[in-house]
């Protein structure tokens, strides 16, 4: 009865939001992919296998060490790697081709799942982060097919939505065999759920192992965004409305102190393209976009703001910069990945506002690899100081990726407990 009453509470909000979703595909142009959400299209595996969940953008290439020491494990087993949203299909597909195919994960009724799951033939379930989709974890655990959720964390807007559900809760983690968790505070958040003790690891967190940059990356994208061969860029990586402005302030401050200094503005929202470049034009500033790039062989000044409209390539344009502010915490989003930039030796300055990413905030802060700042001033204070300051930036630099590769061995140890669920070692 309770799963046939979150069935219809489920189908209630779907009819409620379909009028926006008709909307923002007719005024945006966003997909709907419906055929693929209700379980058709999309084709089938003709063997079991391995089905990877990333939801979006940044569970997509956090999931890219998972995805490739499976492949390396089990070279001949197919994977298929699920997204919920259209930026994250393309990155999915860009990043895993040849190595997984993708299709959209499905809307959470039976009937889609039974026939999304009946094409896939899943050999295992890995769900990336926290997904907690009832009607799919016991479709999965009523087929046996061994689920683990990858990577988990549970930010506390999550935990709250979460312990609403009470014992309902408690019967859907039941059909999750392994709850691999990146931080003691995120297990115990899982054991307050309701999960099985035994079934709770910490494994910490696979954003500490990125992938490499490809050799020359940092030279191609400096061409590739017209940049002079000495002139200073800095970052604003995965921004939210109402931070952008502050970020062109502290970025008109910094411009006084060094001129030629130039800024790629990262809005966390494709969609918000057009907002961001408004806002720099506003200014009286020239807002260009990356894609429109290269445009010449001048290098661009400092009046030139490069709005990234892209997706995926924010992670590798950071190995260009020499400050990066990373976003979603001048603002109370949350926060975002900020061990991208530190991994690549980059100086990090982030807001107070990071409480999903509490854990690797703390790492960096105690660390001494980032500044915090609370607002537009301290911001580009914050900025000028490490601009002027080279053996500041090396030393805020090199402890970040001193922090970040202290936290090595979440990849491994997730395999090993994903192997031991494949064979049948872990317990039930």
């Amino acid at each position: 009865m309770t799963y046939l009453l979150y069935t219809a509470a489920f189908a209630a909000l779907l009819a409620a939001y379909a009028p926006a979703a008709v909307a923002r595909r007719v005024i945006r142009g966003v997909p709907i992919n419906l055929r693929e959400r209700f379980g058709r299209g999309g084709g089938h595996s003709p063997v079991p296998a391995g089905w990877i969940h990333a939801v979006s953008v940044g569970e997509a290439l956090a999931a890219a060490p998972l995805v490739e020491a499976i492949h390396r494990v089990w070279p001949t087993l197919p994977l298929v790697v699920t997204t919920v949203t259209a930026t994250g299909a393309r990155v999915a597909r860009d990043r895993y081709a040849g190595i997984a195919t993708h299709r959209f994960f499905p809307l959470d009724l039976p009937g889609a799942v039974r026939r999304t799951i009946a094409a896939i033939d899943p050999a295992f379930f890995v769900c990336m982060e926290t997904e907690l989709w009832p009607n799919t974890l016991r479709a999965l655990a009523a087929r046996g097919v061994p689920t683990l959720i990858a990577n988990g964390r549970l930010s506390d807007r999550s935990f709250r939505r979460y312990r609403l559900a009470g014992r309902f809760m408690r019967r859907v983690l039941d059909d999750v065999r392994i709850f691999a968790m990146q931080s003691d505070e995120d297990a115990r958040r899982m054991l307050a759920l309701g999960a099985r003790p035994e079934r709770v690891v910490v494994t910490g967190n696979l954003k500490h192992e990125p992938a490499a940059d490809p050799p020359g990356a940092t030279q191609l994208w400096r061409r590739l965004l017209g940049l002079g061969r000495d002139q200073r860029v800095w970052i604003a990586g995965s921004t939210h409305r109402g931070e952008e402005e502050q970020v062109l302030d502290a970025h008109g401050r910094a411009l006084a102190e060094c001129p030629g200094l130039a800024l790629v503005l990262a809005p966390r929202h494709p969609e918000r393209v057009g907002e961001v470049a408004g806002l720099v034009a506003a200014r009286g500033w020239t807002p260009v976009r990356r894609s429109a790039l290269p445009a010449g062989s001048r290098p661009l000044n400092g009046r030139t703001i490069i709005v990234l409209d892209t997706v995926g390539e924010l992670a590798q344009l950071y190995s260009i910069a020499d400050v990066v502010f990373v976003g979603g915490s001048l603002v109370p989003a949350g926060g975002h990945n900020m061990l991208e930039p530190a991994f690549r030796r980059k100086p990090v300055l982030f807001g107070p506002h990071t409480e999903n990413f509490r854990e690797p905030a703390g790492l960096l802060r105690d660390g001494g690899a980032a500044l915090v700042v609370h607002d537009a001033g301290e911001l580009g204070s914050a900025l000028s100081r490490l601009l002027a300051d080279a053996e500041l930036r090396e030393r805020l630099g090199a402890a970040g990726h001193a922090a970040v590769v202290s936290r090595h061995g979440a990849v491994r140890e997730t395999m090993e407990l994903l192997t031991r669920l494949v064979t049948g070692e872990a317990g039930a």
